[in-house]
């Protein structure tokens, strides 16, 4: 059975609520809302103000976690800075899942590369997710959206290490590449097997770099604004976006497409659908 990925061509913040009531899965109980609270110095990450509809529709908890490199995520205290700089925790509930304690250990017994993913134990406080993702490129990943952000996005500051290591955390940066992408892929799958039907995606295709929001210095966006897309399948969606950047008219794709095929961006999407987490047979929907 195909998947239903919705998508807009508008960008209007309040259209993600639109999206939101087309999927038809209502998130119930205690909402985390996972976003990315943006790099400071990175001039292409979606802010509250974007973001704001939709968070305050689900009235849930925003939720980030500490990254594994140096910059002013790394750590508690300058993460808890730069959610307050850029506004996050001044507009809404804000959650920093791994802000203390051990990390609860998720199990894979299906993973591919890696059986244990490691996640800030308040993850385990939610019992429905919201995962907002802005796609864009990425300089590892090849590319960014809801796979990433299940996976990646989700681990502790000691879990991200153990994922780019492919299980080995002191190989951040040196493990096998493809390793790692398919390491992501097992770390979301821990993921949606927390929440099961209980997580909805959007996916938004503006101020598409081919950097990531984590990146303090990083190029400006180099093709044109393409839309929102939701959907209760992440391996759906993402590919949904990677189709839609093919297809566009715009010159500037090829600097996108070029970060993602460098990157073998497209191993992540396959090997999640080998797990089980979702589907690239999609129709999409436009509203």
């Amino acid at each position: 059975m195909k998947s239903k990925v919705y998508f807009t061509k508008s960008l209007d913040p309040s259209k993600v609520l639109s999206l939101y009531e087309q999927v038809g899965r209502e998130l119930s109980g205690r909402v985390a809302i996972k976003l990315h609270s943006g790099e400071p110095g990175n001039q292409n990450f979606l802010g509250p103000d974007f973001w704001a509809p939709i968070i305050n529709k689900v009235d849930g908890t925003a939720v980030e976690c500490n990254t594994a490199y140096d910059g002013t995520r790394n750590t508690t205290e300058k993460h808890l800075k730069t959610l307050e700089d850029h506004g996050w925790s001044r507009h809404f509930r804000f959650d920093l899942l791994d802000a203390e304690g051990h990390d609860v250990v998720l199990e894979i017994p299906e993973g591919k590369r890696i059986k244990k993913n490691y996640v800030g134990k308040n993850l385990m406080n939610y019992d429905s997710l919201l995962v907002l993702s802005h796609f864009k490129g990425h300089p590892m990943g090849g590319y960014g959206g809801a796979l990433k952000q299940l996976s990646i996005g989700i681990a502790s500051s000691f879990g991200k290490a153990y994922i780019h290591g492919a299980g080995e955390p002191e190989k951040i940066w040196t493990a096998d590449h493809d390793s790692f992408l398919e390491s992501m892929a097992d770390a979301a799958k821990s993921v949606v097997d927390i929440f099961g039907e209980n997580v909805v995606y959007v996916n938004v295709m503006k101020n598409m770099s081919v950097d990531c929001d984590c990146c303090a210095v990083a190029e400006d966006p180099c093709i044109a604004d393409i839309g929102m897309l939701a959907s209760t399948d992440p391996v759906a969606i993402d590919k949904a976006c990677l189709d839609l950047v093919y297809a566009s008219d715009d010159p500037g794709k090829d600097h996108l497409i070029e970060r993602i095929e460098s990157r073998n961006g497209l191993l992540t999407v396959t090997a999640a659908e080998n797990l089980g987490i979702g589907t690239t047979d999609y129709e999409l929907i436009e509203i």
